[in-house]
């Protein structure tokens, strides 16, 4: 029994838009994996070790769902090995202490709110470039292609400043001839 063509045509088209459709609104274009059995270790932090305090009445009160002293803090413990001060990792605003560097780094002006203009448009390239390449044949990361328009091109930039008269001193000296 054979099928006739234009069913066959019309079976093909739907299979095709329909791997085109319902797609997550968080297009995430690295593709790494867990591919084993087992569990992920990366996920898995181990907790502080416990200590009972001089004084048990110190002790704060539980709140369900909050943090707890033996919670590992990867990047605040990082800081204080460092020598930097771990609260500085919660704050919310730049320390009093950096308003220098702040003031410094405005002097031209500055965008406020460029972190949610910069999200939203991380968004729309990764949803659009998404949308494009539906077809993953060969492995890789779809990163990379997405944003390699956006790539600066360190040496060209470098041409750019040297034929301007900018002296570019973290870059090695053009060579000779």
């Amino acid at each position: 029994m054979k099928m006739p063509r234009k069913t066959v045509l019309i079976l093909l088209a739907a299979t095709i838009v329909a791997g085109c459709g319902a797609r997550d609104d968080d297009v995430t274009l690295t593709r790494i994996r867990n591919t084993g059995n087992g569990p992920d270790e990366f996920s898995i932090i181990p907790g502080k070790p416990l200590q009972a305090p001089e004084d048990l009445s110190t002790l704060p009160v539980p709140t369900p769902g909050g943090s707890n002293r033996t919670d590992q803090n990867p990047l605040a413990d990082g800081v204080a090995a460092l020598g930097g001060n771990p609260a500085a990792v919660n704050a919310q605003a730049p320390a009093a202490s950096n308003g220098a560097l702040v003031n410094h780094a405005n002097r031209y002006g500055g965008t406020p709110g460029i972190r949610q203009t910069l999200a939203q448009e991380d968004r729309e390239i990764r949803r659009s470039y998404g949308r494009v390449n539906v077809l993953r044949i060969l492995p890789g990361d779809d990163y990379v292609q997405a944003y390699r328009r956006d790539w600066l091109d360190a040496y060209a930039e470098e041409r750019r400043l040297r034929r301007r008269g900018i002296v570019t001193p973290a870059s090695p000296p053009p060579p000779e001839g």
